[in-house]
């Protein structure tokens, strides 16, 4: 007979995710594996929440299992290591992103693009090599393979940070591999969510001219004046777009709604590259002729390898690019999952796991839950005895 969650490992870890589809988050006991000879345990600290996160938890790709606990852009405080253990120390402070673990031997692996690995093994929801299923962030504690742990810079935010682990590489990546970050380059940015103002701030930091694509012309003062963008598009005006047709070098797209690309196509010069890191849920419409006409081309990206995902980091501290957050408990998750749907963020909420999942916090937790309840309740008999008294008044 399976072993539950609770007691499958030998370490005893508490953290929130769902046991079914309604997508609805809550505490749950689960276990992880000792610290092996090339593991390192860590405290987590701070945990961002991705849109990723509310597609598993779910279901709308049709692959997670249940219970999961989401959360790949983690950082956390090194609590033990293992004894061949050699990239950090107890006291050191990690990143962990998307993914755990990998062959270790492929082609891509052995070119430090673990992300594509044909059994890369996902931060949560994938199978480990021990047969069991991989949790997240949204927890105190995590155990993992020293290859896949990030060396956090000095002085460096944690918590503003944390998102760069997903958001960052995910943007970062694409611009670097696909020659996108060269002095002086016009290159744009569909989107100005989680990811989008991201890629704004990578771009400008690479030196490029940036134009922010979006549908909605309320964010062009957010884009210009506090994210630095050089110039902005309304993508639903098709006099701004013919005006900029044949403008830009590359497009880095972060929609992942469903969207026209034609559009955007038209805006790329001869042999722009436009760069796909959205997920829409259903597929794109993707028009040949424009490609043809300018041996444009139309690419994916998603995440990176462990060694480009350092490099970002490294970059990022240099640079002083970070994401722009909302620091939340753990027990706002649901009301924050609400709002990511609505997009009522910016740009980036992040859990501050080591203050708000505690014993001790769940303890005051639930006893203003209780508190609330006792009122509601007292408020319903309180007006439940007015009305009676009311009625019996108006009958005599």
């Amino acid at each position: 007979m399976a072993k539950s969650p609770e007691t499958e490992h030998p370490v005893k870890v508490y953290g929130w995710g769902s046991r079914n589809s309604s997508g609805v988050l809550a505490p749950i006991k689960f276990s992880r594996r000792a610290t092996g000879e090339h593991d390192v345990q860590l405290k987590v600290l701070y945990c961002g929440i991705c849109h990723t996160d509310l597609h598993v938890v779910k279901n709308d790709w049709g692959f997670t299992q249940y219970p999961i606990i989401p959360g790949h852009e983690i950082v956390g405080e090194v609590t033990e290591v293992g004894s061949k253990v050699e990239k950090v120390k107890v006291g050191d402070k990690v990143g962990v992103g998307c993914l755990v673990g990998s062959c270790r031997q492929c082609d891509q692996c052995t070119n430090d693009l673990e992300n594509y690995c044909p059994k890369v093994i996902w931060t949560y929801g994938s199978v480990y090599t021990d047969g069991t299923l991989t949790q997240g962030g949204y927890s105190n504690l995590m155990v993992v393979d020293e290859h896949f742990i990030v060396l956090w810079p000095e002085n460096f935010p944690l918590d503003v940070g944390s998102p760069l682990l997903c958001a960052g590489i995910t943007t970062y990546s694409p611009l670097r591999y696909f020659g996108l970050d060269k002095p002086g380059m016009n290159i744009g940015v569909v989107g100005l969510g989680g990811l989008g103002h991201v890629a704004v701030k990578f771009a400008k930091a690479f030196g490029t001219n940036v134009t922010v694509i979006s549908t909605s012309i309320n964010k062009k003062k957010e884009a210009i004046e506090k994210l630095g963008a050089d110039s902005f598009l309304v993508s639903r005006d098709p006099e701004e777009m013919k005006a900029a047709a044949g403008t830009l070098d590359g497009i880095i797209d972060t929609v992942s709604a469903t969207h026209p690309l034609s559009p955007l196509i038209n805006l790329l010069k001869p042999h722009g590259k436009m760069v796909l890191v959205g997920a829409p849920a259903q597929p794109l419409e993707l028009p040949v002729f424009p490609l043809l006409t300018g041996r444009k081309t139309i690419a994916g990206s998603g995440v990176g390898g462990m060694k480009e995902t350092q490099e970002m980091i490294d970059f990022a501290a240099k640079h002083n690019i970070l994401p722009d957050v909302e620091i939340i408990p753990i027990d706002y998750i649901n009301k924050a999952m609400v709002r990511l749907v609505k997009s009522d963020v910016k740009y980036r909420f992040v859990i501050d796991i080591a203050k708000s999942l505690r014993p001790e916090y769940q303890l005051h937790s639930f006893m203003k839950f209780c508190m609330k309840s006792c009122v509601v309740i007292l408020s319903v008999f309180v007006t439940f005895i007015l009305c009676g008294i009311i009625f019996r008044f108006m009958s005599s």
